[in-house]
């Protein structure tokens, strides 16, 4: 074996959801938590309304979109807009990844929509959105977190469509600039971005995404934590802190320190510069490498948060399948081993790679001190080849 490097990185933790905690926190930042009260207790709404508040500051969220904290993280999010939103005109399903397949899934085989057009494309690549018809309900991932794809910017969303756009932002929030008017319905987590605990989700909505609600019933039962009207209107409550469930009062503190802490370094242009400052340490590294490159091959759709990267050395490309998959689960398996870099394979349904966090929440001399990891790792992974074979 080689002599391992002798930089490490302070924080390992590249995992992309749960994410890195920010830098400095600890479970001091949490003793202001509000602890067996109710979280309808005055005091319990004020956190929760600080929450909905901070998050409106952080991400720049024009004044008439209401937010909403809401049950089941970003995947809940999502399924209360699609129950509550989609039936009334055609729907765009657009898939690039994992997730945007599982809405997918939803919408054809549990909400049984018939006019339903899928647009997909294979990991790394985006469809060809100058195709999607704007008068027709869309539902999209702006970030692929399995893919490391992201869309380039919301250009190819017409301003004067008819249709509701649904997008779910769980790993751009904190980290790309959203294009607000172009979209009706936002949805993420605490866990993902901003490295907030796990179970609770966000949902944004604009006036027409409201007037929609308010408007059409869905033709089937509606269970009582997708629903956000009452009386045939929207239910204010929700977005002013009164939850639909009990939410744990510690991940609100959790999400309150990492909130103010982004606002305090200069709010979302600031998180945004730290999450490319990190992807470009990737990029940088990845440029100098032969072994390895991005999963996706056009710079203007990578993701700076969820980078996904895949090895692409001759030698290793000429084994059979199981033995590539081996070996790129060797590299994570040796940095994980040597604490260096926690969870940082790619996903379960994505193509065997390597898949590292860049959020803001990571440091980006933790990024360069694993890169230089990375090269350790992938020569002893090859030094064992011949054995592994």
């Amino acid at each position: 074996m080689s002599n391992p490097p002798g930089v490490r990185p302070v924080i390992p933790h590249f995992s992309s959801g749960p994410c890195a905690k920010r830098p400095g926190w600890s479970l001091q930042a949490l003793t202001d938590a509000v602890l067996g009260r109710s979280h309808r207790s005055k005091i319990g709404k004020a956190k929760l309304k600080r929450a909905i508040d901070l998050t409106r500051d952080v991400l720049q969220v024009p004044a008439d979109y209401r937010i909403g904290i809401v049950p089941a993280s970003d995947t809940g999010a999502v399924e209360m807009a699609l129950w509550s939103l989609l039936g009334s005109r055609p729907v765009t399903m657009l898939a690039w990844e994992s997730f945007g397949e599982g809405w997918v899934s939803d919408v054809q085989k549990e909400l049984k929509l018939k006019d339903v057009a899928v647009m997909k494309a294979p990991y790394g690549q985006l469809p060809d959105l100058t195709k999607v018809d704007s008068n027709s309900d869309i539902v999209f991932t702006w970030n692929g977190t399995t893919s490391g794809v992201r869309v380039r910017n919301a250009d190819w969303i017409k301003a004067d469509r008819e249709g509701l756009t649904i997008c779910d932002a769980t790993s751009a929030a904190f980290a790309q600039t959203l294009d607000w008017p172009k979209l009706d319905v936002v949805t993420f987590s605490w866990q993902k971005a901003l490295g907030g605990e796990a179970a609770h989700g966000m949902i944004v909505l604009s006036p027409r995404a409201v007037a929609r609600l308010e408007s059409y019933t869905p033709p089937w039962p509606l269970p009582k934590i997708f629903r956000m009207t009452k009386g045939g209107k929207i239910n204010e409550e929700i977005f002013e802190g009164a939850t639909i469930n009990t939410p744990s009062m510690l991940c609100v503190e959790d999400y309150l320190d990492t909130l103010s802490w982004g606002k305090s370094i200069g709010g979302l242009n600031a998180l945004v510069a730290r999450a490319d400052a990190n992807a470009k340490a990737v990029a940088d590294w990845v440029a100098r490498t032969p072994w390895i490159e991005f999963l996706a091959s056009e710079p203007e759709i990578r993701s700076n948060t969820s980078v996904c990267l895949k090895v692409v050395d001759p030698a290793v490309a000429k084994l059979p399948a199981d033995v590539q998959a081996k070996f790129v689960k060797s590299i994570a398996a040796a940095l994980e081993k040597a604490g260096i870099a926690y969870d940082i394979d790619a996903y379960r349904d994505a193509p065997s790679g390597l898949r590292i966090w860049c959020g803001a929440t990571v440091e980006r001399s933790d990024v360069e001190a694993l890169t230089v990891w990375l090269d350790w790792a992938y020569a002893e992974a090859k030094a064992a080849l011949p054995k592994a074979a």
